[in-house]
Order: C-alpha cells, then sequence, then structure tokens
C-alpha cells in the first residue's frame, strides 16, 4: 500500500508517519510538508509545497497511491472564525479535491476530534466546522472516505513533535483511559486505525475514540 501522509512536522502527522514507516504492508510513504519533517527511511518520499491553499503546481506527483492520511491542522484557540475556517475547511477540500481527481481508488482517513458536531448547527463554532469538512470530504468522489475522531492521544515515545504540556499529562493516560477509555487512545492506535480503513473500506464513515482503540487490534 502507497500513502500519502499531511501534517508530518506536526505531532499526530510525525506520530502516524512513524507507525507507517513501520509497517511492513505499506511500500511508500509520500509527505507533503511546508518544510522538511527530518526523517529518514528508503519508503520515505517527501515534497516541499509552501501554498497549501493551491496543490495544483505538484499535483501530478501525486498519483498513484491508495490512501492518504489527512493530519494537517490547527487549534481553534486564538484564531479568528474566518481564519479557522479558511485553514479547517477550505485547505482541506481543496487538498482532498486534488487527491480525488488523482486518485480516485483512495481512501481519505481525515483526522477531525472527539465532539465533532455532524450537523453542522451546534453552539461550538470549531465543531460545526470540523463536521462540515467531515460532511464534505464524503461528498468527494474517493473510493471510501472517514471522518477519525480521537480525543486525547498519548504520544510515541521519542516523539519529536509532541506538545510540550503532553510530557505533564502522559501520566494520567492510565488512569483516563480506564474511566473514560474512547476518550483516550494511543498514537499508534490511531495510526492503525487509519491504515485498518484503508485496507477494508468499513462503511460506517465516522470513526470514535472506542472505535479507534478496537479498530486498532484488527492490524
Amino acid at each position: 500500500m502507497k500513502v500519502i501522509i499531511t501534517g508530518a512536522t506536526g505531532m499526530v502527522g510525525e506520530g502516524v508517519l512513524l507507525t507507517c514507516l513501520d509497517n511492513p504492508q505499506i511500500t511508500e510513504v509520500l509527505v507533503i510538508n511546508r518544510k522538511p519533517c527530518k526523517v529518514l527511511n528508503p519508503k520515505l518520499k517527501e515534497i516541499i509545497h509552501e501554498d497549501f491553499y493551491d496543490i495544483s503546481p505538484i499535483e501530478n506527483q501525486l498519483s498513484g497511491y491508495d490512501a492518504c492520511f489527512f493530519c494537517l491542522g490547527i487549534s481553534s484557540v486564538g484564531i479568528s472564525a474566518e481564519d479557522y475556517e479558511k485553514i479547517t475547511y477550505n485547505l482541506t477540500l481543496h487538498a482532498a479535491e486534488v487527491l480525488a481527481k488523482q486518485n480516485p481508488e483512495m481512501t481519505f482517513c481525515y483526522i477531525s476530534g472527539a465532539g465533532t458536531d455532524s450537523t453542522e448547527k451546534g453552539k461550538v463554532r470549531w465543531a460545526r466546522v470540523k463536521g462540515k469538512t467531515e460532511n464534505d470530504l464524503m461528498k468527494l468522489p474517493f473510493k471510501a472516505a472517514y471522518g477519525v475522531r480521537p480525543g486525547f492521544i498519548k504520544p510515541i515515545k521519542g516523539q519529536n513533535n509532541a506538545l510540550a504540556f503532553y510530557k505533564y499529562i502522559t501520566g494520567l493516560f492510565p488512569i483516563g483511559r480506564a474511566l473514560y477509555s474512547k476518550g483516550f487512545c494511543k498514537m499508534e492506535e490511531l495510526a492503525n486505525t487509519m491504515i485498518y480503513l484503508a485496507q477494508h473500506q468499513p462503511s460506517k464513515n465516522i470513526i470514535e475514540g472506542d472505535d479507534i482503540i478496537e479498530m486498532a487490534k484488527r492490524i
């Protein structure tokens, strides 16, 4: 299987990248970044591209892939509603439209988040935007598309791009997992769930925290 990963210089993207490189069933990984991810591996290819609002200049390099694990995103904290929607919705849909054109048999897995609002009508702004993004991704002509909704994610040990505060709260992971398992997953579980989705294309398109834990066991 050949996969594309976006956001590989962020915490989630880096963890998904490392997991994919370790999986023998994945023969090639292409990352599209604004800056180098600083990972060396014979299976890894990298395209440095500054403008994610227009990836048409590189689209001829994006064909022949089985899956895209879209891990590029931003927090809604401290950003205007207009900018958040532009980054979360417009950027994602543009990239997905180009990939669907180049790879009609592709499975597209979008990292969304626990609490995303599929109705697009709730009171929480970020949840509405994420819901709209999920809904419109699923209208594109992919083989399959999924909204993957993790809560707290425990990074892989040694990740370079894990958020600083995670090292203070990772110790609470076993307690959180025991009390509210669907809200806590390991990075490896998240990555392996997306690999499973790409391999099997189950009919359920919204993948919640408990689904992540269960599907990861099947890899």
